[in-house]
């Protein structure tokens, strides 16, 4: 067995090579961990190496469906840190087997080696009676880590954003192609976390020692609506462009169709969480709890939109 020790301090991170995991891994090995980045592509891991000395960052091949690959990865690992997720899935029971099965695996081995810290990446809106498989499954997964690792420091995110993120990218490059933007539910609200704020929230967990065992939700510091988001963007990139509210009946027709299609633009179970508000309960710990500023959307959102601008500019000023 690989013992951890102050001189060679160990850190797991499941998911590493996806969006929020490139942040956790740039900040583990600023803080001298060795970080072993388990994934299901090490390939996909590799441009992570040059944020580390040579060979600090170790990219391992560790599915969560295969125990001794994942006990592999977390052997003689101090902190290990889970932030594997989907949104969709490919094949019924996937959202199960990942965000519960696979998160209490890793909680589990993490408990049967050396581990002193496991942080569990969830999301906002994780509900055990949730009508959507993906909050169920979330709830599930925050159960399973409990279990079998009471100490675990658990973060639930809203919707995050950031250079990389899967949102304000891609419906900006939406508006690039199409006049209209079809929304679903654009009343329902958001308190956008930026990635950075994430990361850094990873890092209180680890080091506070009054972090332990608490859940903490995540948000930024505005709360704005889907349609509001939508035409913050517009703003930023400087075009008009007329934002649809579909029904909900043709939203979920259009969905069931969409969801048999390869990248799963709209699935139902996504319109079922459109239906409730995503952002910080009142009353529970939070950013400010781990002695984190959140991060306004205005100082980062517009640099990396730049790009969707006419000319690669943004406007001077723009308001949200």
């Amino acid at each position: 067995m690989v013992m951890a020790s102050d001189k060679r301090r160990v850190a797991a991170v499941f998911g590493g090579s996806g969006f929020i995991g490139r942040y956790v891994v740039r900040h583990l090995a600023a803080q001298g961990y060795i970080v072993r980045v388990a994934v299901r592509d090490p390939e996909a891991a590799i441009t992570l190496k040059p944020m580390g000395e040579v060979g600090q960052i170790v990219p391992l091949y560790a599915p969560l469906s295969r125990e001794a690959l994942v006990a592999r990865a977390t052997d003689g690992a101090e902190v290990v840190v889970n932030l594997t997720g989907i949104l969709a899935e490919s094949k019924s029971g996937d959202f199960y087997r990942v965000h519960a099965e696979g998160a209490g695996r890793i909680a589990r081995l993490a408990a049967s080696s050396v581990a002193q810290h496991v942080i569990h990446i969830s999301a906002i809106g994780a509900d055990l009676a949730s009508d959507s498989d993906y909050a169920r499954s979330k709830a599930q997964g925050e159960d399973a880590v409990r279990a079998a690792f009471p100490s675990a420091v658990i973060l639930r995110p809203s919707i995050v954003f950031g250079a990389e993120d899967a949102f304000f990218n891609r419906f900006a490059a939406m508006a690039g192609l199409s006049p209209v933007i079809p929304i679903v539910s654009g009343q329902t609200k958001f308190q956008p976390v930026y990635v950075g704020d994430v990361a850094d929230a990873v890092l209180a967990g680890l080091n506070q020692p009054s972090a332990a065992g608490c859940t903490f939700e995540l948000g930024g510091p505005e709360v704005k609506s889907f349609r509001e988001l939508i035409e913050y963007m517009l703003q930023i990139i400087g075009k008009s462009r007329q934002i649809i509210d579909l029904p909900l009946g043709l939203a979920r027709f259009q969905a069931a169709i969409l969801e048999r299609l390869p990248g799963k633009l709209l699935t139902r179970d996504q319109i079922k969480l459109l239906q409730t508000d995503n952002v910080v309960t009142l009353g529970a710990l939070d950013l400010g709890s781990l002695n984190i500023v959140a991060t306004p959307m205005n100082m980062v959102v517009p640099r990396y939109l730049a790009r969707y601008h006419q000319g690669g500019r943004i406007r001077p000023k723009y308001q949200i």
